[in-house]
């Protein structure tokens, strides 16, 4: 089974979240292949079998150590050296390497190498392995990291007992080398016992690093299958575990998973990928979700004769349960929704959605925000996701894009910012404030500002004072934006010319608004 989206790799110098759309399990062979081709192969065949039964990316993952010259020639043939001996007893030659690479890749794995020595980022470049893993050991071996960052190479990076002041550096190594990378939370105690596992320390990662995927490398038990659910329910994509094959004369280290174990960490995982379903956006809802609420909630009934025409409100409907299939809901009953009746309704009789005509001015003020973000967007104006958003609509919101406009209230201290946008052929009326004094800066388009009377056109970048008690107004003929730098705003400030303006209590429509995210 091919992984969807990755074999096929052409800009390495992406991070995986930019290239898969499943999450991905690197198995891990370190050195359990024993330094024999044959085990090897049946490791990777083993999982194979095991990972065809899920729907996730998945990738094998070697170890490379050039011996002659990352041992030191004194200590090249001690055997009394744990690590050393088992690095040169498990070493593979190159042909005996590719022949593991190529059956990595004829089984559709992601193929990757964790190199410990420059020539081994060599041997990597030269079987073209997909990906480079860059162990926790080495995270700040500079100059180890100096020969991957001329490969091109996507790189992941496990960060066990490294500081975060450390991963900063890495960080910001490899960003300005033009490298994405994903980090990888790791405990490098071997096992991992249960109450040192710090799976919390993927929402640090997540929150210091949001550009960056965060994944998890476990060296736990390898009947633990409840760090793998934890970690997936915290949003890590990536997943790390050594795999092996006990037979006879071979016994696996105690955090390195059987293909039994493997298949029993993959359903757990699955089960954990399905029972938190989708993220960055709001989940869809069920029609018995959404019927069984229905049943609980207010009904609008006629508090009296209804006649045909009148505007349905508070002052002649009330609110009471039960409720009738197609019946208005008090969850219907918005300030933005104007409903009028089509017929005449009796009192204490349900109203339903076919006895009403509905204008909804929701709809109307946020096509009218995201109208005013794009505007925003093309000139290059930046702003945050979620903003308090005011359109003044004098004249109600039918006679929005003649007279009104849409501010931005980004600072309301001892000082104030605000972003105002004016649509082509839109004024802002007559007006004054008695507390308040602004200046405008044009920062797109061109304005026209009559102040006291006097008119005057104004163009990008430029500046004009409006003092306390000034009377003023502005429009603009092909749309504009300026920037408002004011004292402190209060509320009823704003003293218009014209009545009909200073009497329409709803002439303001103020919400917090959140980008919308796909």
């Amino acid at each position: 089974m091919m992984p969807s989206g990755l074999k096929n790799i052409t800009n390495n110098n992406m991070s995986i979240k930019n290239i898969q759309q499943r999450p991905l399990f690197i198995f891990e062979m370190a050195n359990n292949h024993q330094g024999k081709v044959e085990h090897g192969l049946r490791i990777i065949r083993e999982i194979h079998k095991v990972s065809k039964k899920f729907s996730f990316n998945f990738a094998f993952k070697l170890q490379s150590r050039d011996i002659p010259t990352f041992i030191h020639p004194d200590y090249q043939n001690r055997t009394d050296l744990k690590y050393v001996k088992r690095f040169s007893e498990t070493k593979l030659k190159e042909e005996e390497f590719k022949i593991l690479k190529d059956e990595i890749d004829k089984l559709g794995f992601i193929s990757i190498c964790t190199p410990f020595d420059e020539n081994s980022v060599d041997l990597i470049e030269k079987l073209n392995f997909d990906f480079i893993k860059i162990a926790s050991c080495s995270f700040t071996d500079w100059p180890l990291l100096e020969k991957i960052v001329k490969t091109d190479k996507p790189i992941i990076v496990s960060v066990a007992g490294v500081s975060l002041e450390d991963i900063d550096k890495v960080v910001s190594f490899l960003g300005h080398r033009g490298k994405k990378l994903s980090l990888m939370h790791c405990v490098g105690e071997y096992p991992t016992l249960p109450e040192n596992i710090q799976l919390n320390q993927i929402d640090l990662l997540k929150k210091r690093y949001p550009e960056v995927e965060i994944g998890y490398s476990t060296h736990e038990s390898p009947d633990n299958f409840d760090s793998i659910k934890i970690a997936t329910a915290k949003g890590a994509t990536i997943f790390e575990k050594h795999v092996g094959i006990k037979v006879e004369g071979i016994e696996l280290n105690n955090y390195s998973a059987t293909p039994s174990q493997i298949e029993q960490w993959l359903e757990a995982a699955q089960k954990t990928f399905t029972t938190c379903g989708i993220f960055h956006k709001r989940a869809g809802f069920s029609e018995k979700e959404l019927a069984d609420l229905r049943q609980f909630q207010r009904g609008v009934f006629a508090k009296k004769q209804i006649i045909k025409g009148d505007k349905i409100n508070t002052s002649n409907t009330f609110f009471a349960w039960p409720n009738i299939d197609n019946q208005l809901l008090a969850n219907n009953m918005s300030k933005y929704i104007d409903y009028f009746s089509e017929k005449d309704i009796k009192k204490n009789a349900s109203i339903f959605f076919s006895d009403v005509k509905a204008s909804n001015n929701r709809e109307k003020v946020y096509k009218i925000i995201t109208e005013a973000r794009k505007f925003l967007e093309e000139a290059k104006i930046a702003l945050p996701d979620k903003l308090e958003v005011e359109v003044s609509h004098h004249y109600g919101i039918d006679n929005f894009y003649k007279h009104g406009a849409v501010i931005f209230n980004c600072v309301n201290r001892e000082y104030c910012k605000k972003l105002i946008v004016l649509f082509p052929g839109q004024n802002h009326p007559v007006h004054l404030h008695k507390q308040k004094e602004e200046s405008f800066q044009i920062l797109y388009g061109n304005l026209g500002i009559n102040l006291d009377g006097k008119e005057k056109e104004y163009k990008t970048g430029e500046i004009v004072l409006i003092q306390r008690g000034a009377k003023h107004s502005f429009g603009t003929k092909n749309g504009a934006i300026l920037e408002e730098i004011s004292t402190t705003h209060f509320k009823d400030d704003s003293f218009y010319y014209d009545n009909k303006i200073m009497e329409n209590k709803n002439r303001k429509t103020q919400l917090t608004h959140w980008l919308k995210i796909d």
